[in-house]
């Protein structure tokens, strides 16, 4: 018989409920990685927003900037002075290390033999002696570098009209550097004597900047903060000539060999561009400026009071002969060539930051096909 009330006439079961049973996720490593990802994503997402927010707020604060106009220069000034006083800074160790080989090559065995030697003994303020008179001299120095070789860049191009200034272009990038860095090393020259004599003198004798600078005039006069400015301009011109010549010249090369313009390239592909420029570049510098390098370095540290400039670099070059021009090359081809693809880097961000164009690429974009 069906049961009654029951629509098939069967008696009526009650459905048990379904037991879900929880299985750990198969790797649960890959979910952590992903929960790491979405946090940084977002974290990456509002920082670009605040960036953007800030970028904006400059932007309007500052005006409309037209390139050549004294807002422009004072822009670069400022993107310059920014540029090279946090990346020399920043290495001040391998500086430091650097300029104690130069002098006395038999004083550390290998550069990580240097590091640990002095971090033994000075601690980590020790590994960073130097930091103060390397901030304000190449702050100085880049202010007037970077915005001295677009004010001269801009000044000899409508000297020789746009037309020859296209035409010649590698040697007004020449001529505007060479210009720019030899007023910059007349600022950077009194910073650089006390950072050298405080890095390689062991205890320092020097402890502040603007105090050093001071002992060394109260000693020697004005003239003693000076006597390595002929070596410093013959590292630093040729330094800066190839610095800026071979940046301009390798960023219009690498958008040559981009698809497209550089224009169709965003901001974070330009900044990489020019950090790429930026570090080729300064494998070149380091070569053609080391030998200079090494006289400054042991002219600041050697040069006897009264001593005269030629008798000087006639007998430090005996001592060391044309072999230890070279000493330190290894460390400073590391050292500048991150240098200055962070320089360029910084340099092109805070231009973009302003809403300028980035350095370096054909103002007359290739066109596709080509």
């Amino acid at each position: 018989m069906l049961a009654a009330g029951h629509p098939l006439g069967t008696p009526a079961t009650q459905s048990e409920p379904k037991v879900v049973s929880k299985r750990p996720a198969p790797f649960p490593a890959w979910s952590a990685i992903d929960e790491a990802k979405n946090k940084a994503d977002a974290i990456a997402h509002e920082a670009g927003r605040e960036y953007n927010l800030a970028s904006k707020k400059a932007q309007e604060k500052a005006g409309k900037i037209e390139p050549g106009s004294l807002k422009y220069y004072a822009s670069c000034t400022f993107g310059g002075l920014l540029a090279c006083g946090l990346t020399h800074t920043a290495v001040t160790p391998l500086d430091l290390i650097k300029c104690r080989r130069q002098v006395d090559p038999k004083l550390y065995q290998s550069n990580i033999q240097a590091y640990r030697t002095i971090r033994a003994a000075e601690g980590i303020r020790g590994v960073f002696t130097g930091w103060s008179p390397t901030f304000f001299g190449y702050s100085a120095q880049g202010a007037f570098k970077y915005g001295g070789y677009e004010f001269f860049k801009s000044f000899y191009s409508d000297l020789v009209g746009h037309e020859n200034a296209h035409k010649w272009k590698t040697s007004l990038y020449l001529t505007a550097s060479a210009s720019a860095e030899i007023i910059a090393d007349v600022a950077l020259c009194p910073f650089e004597a006390v950072k050298v004599r405080t890095q390689t003198t062991i205890p320092p004798d020097i402890r502040g900047t603007f105090s050093g600078i001071s002992d060394v005039v109260s000693k020697e006069g004005v003239a003693g903060l000076y006597k390595g400015l002929y070596p410093l301009w013959g590292r630093q011109v040729p330094y800066t000539m190839m610095k800026f010549a071979s940046f301009e010249t390798i960023v219009e090369m690498i958008y040559h060999q981009l698809p497209g313009q550089k224009s169709d390239y965003n901001k974070g592909a330009q900044t990489a561009v020019a950090f790429s420029g930026g570090y080729l570049a300064g494998i070149l510098c380091a070569v053609v400026s080391h030998p200079a390098d090494v006289m400054v370095s042991k002219l600041n540290a050697n040069r006897q009071s009264g001593e005269a400039f030629g008798a000087a670099m006639s007998r430090i070059y005996g001592d060391i002969g044309f072999r230890g021009l070279w000493n330190g090359l290894p460390v400073r081809i590391v050292m500048i060539g991150t240098l200055t693809g962070m320089q360029w880097m910084i340099y092109d961000s805070f231009k973009i930051f302003m809403g300028l164009p980035t350095t370096g690429g054909s103002s007359e974009d290739k066109k596709k096909g080509n």
